[in-house]
């Protein structure tokens, strides 16, 4: 196990299926900053594991690679977000979910991502705080490392809920983004090729097979070039939608993957062509998690002809959930429903009526399994 070195049917991509975002002028014009206003304010729950979680960003950048959705740029770059299991302390604050510009942003484009379910209006999204602390020392000893990839059109920071609970429960993880498929991702300056320090979604509803390749191909360079740039070694990968099927396949790929949780990711591309993961069967293991309310015949057929191989790969479904019960939203729509933002079937159709830590337990329960601190 190795552990972090120290500082030095949906309206986007849904478990890989690209259907329509459409983002008009407003949305893609300059956000102005943002107003005091008595807009909802939303928490996420506290970890239930007996550490302290402290947390600092990284900005990683691959030489090596040009980014594929803006090779005006030159480099590859990614943001990340590293939790640690933290010596108790009140002092450090509490790590934001969004930054006050990523926020404007993500309300910008978060009811267009998710259409119809999140409110265009009356949450301030810049006022949710994490339970990770900035600057808190770590425990010392090394522990086991997780790495998180997002669904499409989302940014890591909607899986600080599941990440804090790991992390409070002694795994190191990291929350890695992948900009131009993310919905926003702040970066700490500009550059070259890169104006603003806000990079938002690239893609657009006309996805077609060869891209959603791309986009897949990307996402797996970019977990496996983390792995190079923290030198990790027997790591767990964990990610949700598309990028569920990234893991899955950086797994197929990478013998430093241990274990990987496919969070609903479908395994075949648009053309219904199998993914190599699926194609044979898995060396080591792979849980494959989804919903009721968003099962369907393509992750049946794909997810099946992986199963169909043996090895150490299981299917498990939460009941009574849907397609971002594995995010942030588990927590975050009941709050939206209870003040009137989200309607009963708004709610239903984006995370079901699961307890919102369903997903936790049984994404906690495999790592502990496969890749226990």
């Amino acid at each position: 196990m190795t552990d972090i070195p120290g500082p030095g049917r949906r309206t986007f991509v849904a478990g890989g299926d690209a259907t329509a975002l459409s983002l008009g002028p407003a949305a893609l014009h300059p956000p102005a900053a943002a107003a005091a206003s008595p807009d909802l304010v939303l928490d996420l729950p506290a970890p239930t594991g007996p550490h302290a979680v402290g947390a600092e960003v990284r900005h990683l950048v691959d030489r090596t690679r040009n980014d594929p959705w803006a090779p005006e740029i030159g480099v590859r770059e990614l943001m990340v977000t590293v939790l640690r299991p933290a010596r108790p302390s009140g002092r450090h604050p509490r790590m934001p979910q969004l930054t006050p510009e990523a926020a404007v942003w993500f309300g910008r484009l978060a009811h267009l991502i998710h259409h119809p379910y999140l409110p265009a209006a009356g949450v301030d999204w810049a006022a949710t705080l994490t339970h990770a602390r900035t600057g808190a020392a770590p425990l010392p000893g090394r522990r086991p490392t997780l790495l998180y990839s997002p669904g499409g059109g989302d940014s890591r920071t909607t899986g600080s809920v599941l990440a804090t609970e790991l992390a409070s429960h002694g795994w190191t993880v990291v929350l890695v983004d992948h900009p131009g498929d993310a919905g926003q991702v702040e970066f700490p300056d500009v550059r070259p090729g890169r104006p603003d320090r806000v990079r938002i979604t690239a893609l657009r509803p006309d996805m077609d097979a060869a891209t959603f390749r791309t986009l897949i191909g990307t996402r797996v360079a970019d977990l496996r070039f983390v792995l190079d740039a923290l030198r990790l070694e027997n790591v767990g990968l964990y990610g949700h939608s598309a990028g569920g099927t990234a893991v899955a396949q950086a797994l197929h790929e990478d013998r430093r993957v241990a274990a990987a949780a496919n969070l609903e990711g479908y395994l075949d591309g648009l053309d219904g062509e199998l993914l190599p993961v699926a194609r044979q069967r898995p060396g080591r293991p792979l849980l494959l998690a989804g919903t009721d309310g968003f099962r369907d015949a393509r992750f049946d057929r794909s997810w099946s002809a992986l199963l169909a191989h043996g090895g150490p790969a299981a299917r498990r479904e939460l009941a009574h959930a849907n397609h971002w019960a594995f995010t942030d939203y588990a927590a975050l729509a009941p709050q939206l429903h209870r003040a009137g933002l989200m309607t009963a079937g708004q709610r239903t159709g984006m995370v079901g009526t699961a307890h919102p830590r369903a997903a936790a337990r049984l994404v906690r329960s495999f790592f502990a399994r496969h890749l226990p601190v």
